[in-house]
Formats: structure tokens, C-alpha cells, sequence
């Protein structure tokens, strides 16, 4: 059977009928069950970019499921993310990602107790299939809804799988290919954005770096291999200066410094690419460092250091990180690599916070309009 047939014969068939009283008894029920037995699951969905991710998450800490349908090697063909296409591929995974994201969490609808699903920032085309697809169920299985950030999402990608309590306030440093933000948390969703980067993001300058070498897509991963080989003291690369106080940051000047590096060399083998890939990876992570490190001496208060989104998975950024920071501080990074990068399973836990805080602002049906503002909400 087709996708298509498949989505209309099981949800769509269903839009037609309206709420009922037995519907909002249904929708009370589930209220009143997570407040009983005190576990909430969370069903998400996340589809911000090229990766169609379903989760299932207990009490915003235990994944039950976290199923990642990724498009890497689909767009390794063209070196990066072409949004149309990204946005074919979550139409036919999105639901088969589901269906084995209930599979997998041995769960069926009647043990969920709310939705979630990234509302923005990402391309606009990817996120209409993710937040479509959680509408529908919303309105059909009468559940609350709750619309998350992603960048706040990543933030929570370090409640994941813990066994103890993390204890704010919190110093997070987020660092993706779309977004690079220094933040104090004071308590569950209550952020303030110390900085943040001022042109492109330390995960885009790899990919674009790895492009310039011509290692391949993503450049994170391949940068990371290629620079275990390489000499970081061959190349003097610059780290930007944006300020004596400041907590911003700023890479396009050292894609600019790789460029002008590999127009300079006369010969390009793989002896200069893994220097260059060295010298640029100690370069990044030592802008992303020295933030962090002034952050954390100017709120000499914060009990944890977190670094989150996709270039956490970096295992020098871990080692500069945790070996510059006070013993006296907690260092936390997602314990699992997926929970670095796009993932349902972190959008569960932040909706999980936000619905703890607040229960009253959720209810169904609701209708979520994707957003590309990188406001945290």
C-alpha cells in the first residue's frame, strides 16, 4: 500500500469527526492519569532538516524509543541539504518512522499522554511535514500539543538517559551547523542568550571547510577522522576577536583563512588536508572554549557547564572543555551521539519541562505553524 493511501485510509479518514463529549472525557483522562501514576509519555516528532525523527520519552528523561531516519548519504551527492528534497524524503519516511517508534517503545496511542513536535527554526519545507503530521494526530487522538524550539530542544538533549539530578543554573553552550548561542539557564525554560554567533555557525564552517578540502558531507564527522592524522600547529589560523567582554562568535573570517590557505599551497595531498583539518578543528574549538570558559568567570554561580547540538559529538571540544573548566563545575554533554544531532527524543524531554511548567497553556486540537525565527521560546 502507499504511504500517501496508507496516511489517509488511517488518519486523515479520521479529521472528519468532530470533538466529542466522550473525546474531551478522553482528553481529561489523560491528564488525570499522568498526575495519578506520576510518568508522562511524550510522543515526538522532528523534522527541521534532512533527518525524520520519531521518540518516545518517559518523564523527560527515560527514551523508550528514538528512531532517526537520517539523509546523509542522499545529500553527500550535492555537498549539503537541498531543501525540497529533504522535505520528499520526510513525506515518505515520516510515517514508517512512526509506526516503528511505537514498535520499538512496545507502546500503542492509548499510553501516550501528549504530543510534541519542532515548530522552528529549520527550512520551512521540512518542518510543514513534521508539524502537519503532529496536527492531524492531535485533532484525531484528542492529546495535547506542545510546540518546541529547537535550539531549546538541543539544550534538553542533556537530560537524556541521566541517573542524577542536574542542578541549575546552567551554562550551555549550543553548537550546530545552523546555530552557535552561549546561554544561562536559570531553571526549566527560563533562558537568557549571553551570545551568540555573529555571521555563520561553527557546524556550517565545517562543513564548508570539508567541502574546500574535499573530504565529503557532513564535514563535523570527517573533519574530526581526517584530523587525528594532522599537525594543528602547521597552519596559524585566526581566532576572531569580537570583544574584550564579549561572548559572541565569529568564523567567517577563518573559512576565509582555510580558502586563502588552499590557494596558497602548490601541493594539496592528503598530508596537507589532515594539517589544515587539524589547524582548523583547534581553531573552533578554541574560539568555542574561551567563551565558554569567560562565561563560566563571570557567573561564578553556575552550578553545570553544558555543550549541546551536533558539533558536541566533538571529542576535542570535550577534552579542551572539560580540561579548562573548574573542577568545582559539573561538565554534561548528551551521553549518546544521536542525542547529539537532530533528534525526536530531545524535543520530548523540552516538551516534557514546558508542559510540567505550565499544563494549562496545552490543550487540543491546536495548530501549529512552523516558524524559521531563531527566538527561543
Amino acid at each position: 500500500m502507499k504511504i500517501s493511501t496508507k496516511i489517509s485510509l488511517i488518519y486523515y479518514s479520521e479529521l472528519a469527526c468532530s470533538i466529542t463529549i466522550v473525546e474531551s472525557l478522553n482528553y481529561l483522562t489523560v491528564i488525570l492519569r499522568s498526575l495519578y501514576n506520576g510518568f508522562m509519555k511524550i510522543m515526538a516528532i522532528e523534522t527541521s532538516c534532512d533527518e525524520t525523527s520519531c521518540a518516545i520519552v518517559e518523564n523527560g528523561e527515560k527514551v523508550l524509543s528514538n528512531i532517526i531516519a537520517s539523509q546523509i548519504d542522499l545529500h553527500a551527492k550535492t555537498g549539503g541539504v537541498v531543501p525540497e528534497v529533504a522535505a520528499r524524503e520526510h513525506v515518505l519516511k515520516i510515517i514508517p518512522v512512526l509506526d516503528e517508534c511505537f514498535s520499538v517503545a512496545s507502546c500503542g496511542w492509548e499510553d501516550i499522554d501528549a504530543l510534541a513536535v519542532t515548530r522552528g527554526p529549520g527550512l520551512v519545507s521540512s518542518l510543514i511535514i513534521g508539524t502537519e503530521t503532529a496536527n492531524v494526530i492531535s485533532y484525531v487522538k484528542n492529546l495535547p500539543l506542545i510546540p518546541v524550539q529547537h535550539i531549546v530542544g538541543h539544550i534538553y538533549s542533556n537530560w537524556l538517559d541521566i541517573e542524577d539530578d542536574v542542578q541549575f543554573p546552567i551554562l550551555v553552550l549550543t553548537v550546530s551547523g545552523g546555530h552557535n548561542e552561549l546561554i544561562l539557564m536559570r531553571g526549566h525554560h527560563n533562558f537568557e542568550i549571553l551570545g551568540e554567533t555573529r555571521d555563520d555557525a561553527a557546524g556550517e564552517a565545517f562543513d564548508k571547510v570539508a567541502r574546500l578540502l574535499g573530504l565529503g558531507y557532513p564535514g563535523g564527522p570527517i573533519i574530526s577522522k581526517v584530523a587525528l592524522t594532522g599537525d594543528k600547529g602547521r597552519f596559524k589560523l585566526p581566532i576572531a576577536k569580537t570583544g574584550r567582554e564579549s561572548l559572541e562568535f565569529s568564523f567567517s573570517g577563518l573559512k576565509t583563512a582555510v580558502l586563502n590557505e588552499t590557494k596558497k599551497a602548490k601541493v594539496v595531498d592528503e598530508k596537507f588536508k589532515a594539517d589544515l583539518a587539524a589547524s582548523f578543528q583547534e581553531a573552533v574549538v578554541e574560539a568555542l572554549s574561551q567563551k565558554l570558559i569567560m562565561a563560566v568567570k563571570k557567573f561564578p554561580n553556575v552550578k553545570e557547564v553544558h555543550i549541546a547540538g551536533g558539533v558536541s559529538a566533538n571529542k576535542r571540544l570535550r577534552e579542551v572543555v572539560a580540561k579548562n573548566l573548574p573542577e568545582n563545575f559539573k561538565f554534561r554533554y548528551p551521553k549518546l551521539i544521536p542525542y547529539c544531532t537532530d533528534n525526536a527524543a530531545m524535543i520530548a524531554s523540552a516538551a516534557y519541562f514546558a508542559y510540567k511548567k505550565n499544563s494549562e497553556s496545552f490543550s487540543p486540537p491546536v495548530n501549529i505553524v512552523p516558524t524559521t525565527s531563531f527566538e527561543i521560546f
